[in-house]
């Protein structure tokens, strides 16, 4: 008890602080449009020199200096500290271990950008003692998604908020899912680029978060360009598969949601749903599957969420499809169609390699062919010319600003 007494006496940061709970309306909300300009319009730093921005469901937060210790919970958030060149200062994120490996392959290309987030306290489920004894200066994490863990409520999220340090994130935009009890009122949803570029001002780097930005912003130009006529497109399915058994998970490719990022700009059928209705998978929850029903929708190509991560072998994953007697008579099994994926929760980082590769996955005609994902190694080499985006430029970008 004396232990968890000190924890919660931890000191207020109100003296360095400001929190502001306002809920936000439909006027502070213009950048939710897409627009860059509202964006930039809704989310200063202010006169005083402290950094300031509107996110919903917190609404404005305004912090008088700028942020050493940074709480984050999950992956789509820890990418936005990890872009902001921040990465250091972080002292949690969800499954360390597992966001340090995926991230590693993709920084192994960016010179002067790393991630070293080994022994950072796991967030998910968060501990209301721990978070009083991390001390953060802000929560990069949606508060309607924290009161939603054990032993969590809004009254919790509102104590720390006023006697540690805001929180400022937004998460149930990963597939526009309707907020639970409590929350509904002032929730709001937006793109990923649009929750990245508020972070990103309320750190004060509006300039990082335009140049990242107008990298992404030229490669899906490039890519809804150069993609081909839709009635040459294939047919796709993003998955999950089963470590344990012949069933596995599909996920939706073209619903609004930052979930859907990488694949909505291929403008691809996802046969998923197109099989089984818009019924299937509701809510942005997984659609179950097996092989039997897999067969049914057939599609060309399989995205394997999780294969560039240690928990899944797409080796053995691949070899798993061909031996069963059911799995090798899908067409993307029969034609070598089972490609990698890292995760659907993703920040602009894992964004712009997700949009490279899963271009070269589905077009490789238009955007050169997909070199292959070899198990435990970064992601793959691509010859200079063959990218579709600009390593050197977005390294620089991380590492030194813009």
């Amino acid at each position: 008890m004396e232990e968890e007494e000190t924890a919660y006496d931890a000191p207020t940061r109100r003296k360095w602080l400001k929190y502001s709970g306002a809920v936000v309306g439909g006027g502070l909300l213009a950048g939710c449009t897409g627009d860059p300009e509202s964006e930039s319009q809704t989310t200063t730093a202010s006169e005083e020199g402290s950094y300031s921005a509107t996110l919903a469901p917190t609404g404005e937060v305004t912090l008088d200096s700028e942020p050493e210790d940074i709480f984050t919970m999950l992956g789509h958030h820890a990418d936005m500290v990890l872009s902001v060149g921040r990465s250091d200062d972080m002292n949690a994120v969800f499954e360390p271990g597992y966001h340090q490996g995926l991230y590693r392959k993709l920084t192994h290309h960016l010179d002067g950008v790393s991630v070293d987030w080994e022994g950072l306290y796991s967030s998910w489920q968060p501990e209301k003692e721990k978070v009083y004894e991390l001390d953060s200066d802000v929560h990069i994490a949606d508060p309607a998604k924290v009161a939603t863990a054990d032993g969590w409520d809004k009254s919790d999220v509102q104590d720390i908020a006023d006697n540690v340090g805001p929180w400022f994130g937004n998460t149930l935009s990963g597939t526009n899912r309707t907020p639970p009890e409590g929350w509904r009122d002032q929730y709001e949803y937006y793109t990923l680029w649009e929750i990245f570029g508020r972070v990103a001002q309320l750190f004060g780097e509006d300039e990082r978060y335009e140049a990242l930005a107008s990298v992404h912003e030229s490669m899906v130009q490039s890519i809804e360009e150069n993609r081909p006529p839709e009635s040459e497109r294939p047919t796709a399915a993003l998955v999950l598969f089963s470590t344990s058994d012949d069933t596995g998970w599909g996920y939706k490719m073209n619903n609004p949601g930052y979930y859907a990022a990488h694949t909505r700009p291929m403008g691809v059928t996802d046969t998923l749903s197109e099989t089984f209705g818009e019924g299937y998978g509701d809510g942005g929850r997984n659609m179950p599957f097996d092989y039997e029903l897999l067969l049914e929708a057939d599609p060309d190509v399989f995205l394997v969420l999780g294969s560039m991560t240690e928990y899944f072998n797409l080796d053995e994953i691949r070899k798993g499809l061909e031996d069963h007697e059911v799995a090798s008579e899908l067409t993307a099994v029969e034609e070598g169609n089972v490609y990698a994926q890292g995760a659907r929760r993703q920040g602009p980082l894992l964004n712009l390699f997700q949009l490279e590769m899963t271009a070269k996955q589905l077009y490789p005609e238009q955007f050169g062919e997909w070199p292959g994902y070899e198990n435990g190694e970064p992601y793959p080499e691509i010859p200079e010319e063959e990218q579709l985006f600009d390593r050197d430029r977005v390294a620089e970008i991380i590492s030194e600003g813009a």
